[in-house]
């Protein structure tokens, strides 16, 4: 079974980056740019694990993270941030959060932490 992924994030081009780095390492690989995309993602196509940006107008990472817990949903969550608002963090590990990562990101190291997470779930 291949290893479902979603990526949340408004900026498109982050969007597209990412995607296309994951798909080509073989993951089943969704995308949103909002709160109410991601939710309906989540729902119908229930991925293994979530990138989350912290900051995204209307529902922000916090408020996706709440909606996911809300609903008892399984799903694994990591947040992406260009903002290194230490609260903030520590909130979305409250929630459940399993790791994050500052942006701009190195690529490699955002691979290195998914492959690693999905090897530690099989």
């Amino acid at each position: 079974m291949e290893e479902k992924l979603l990526i949340v994030d408004d900026q498109f081009g982050i969007r597209v980056l990412l995607k296309e780095v994951f798909e080509k390492d073989g993951y089943e690989t969704y995308d949103a740019s909002n709160g109410v995309q991601a939710l309906s993602i989540i729902e119908e196509h229930n991925p293994d694990l979530v990138l989350l940006d912290m900051k995204i107008p209307g529902m922000d990472g916090l408020e996706i993270l709440r909606e996911i817990r809300k609903k008892e949903l399984t799903t694994n969550v990591i947040m992406m941030t260009a903002y290194g608002e230490l609260e903030m963090i520590n909130e979305a590990k409250k929630l459940g959060a399993i790791a994050h990562f500052a942006k701009p990101f190195d690529i490699d190291e955002v691979r290195n932490k998914i492959r690693d997470f999905f090897q530690s779930i099989q």
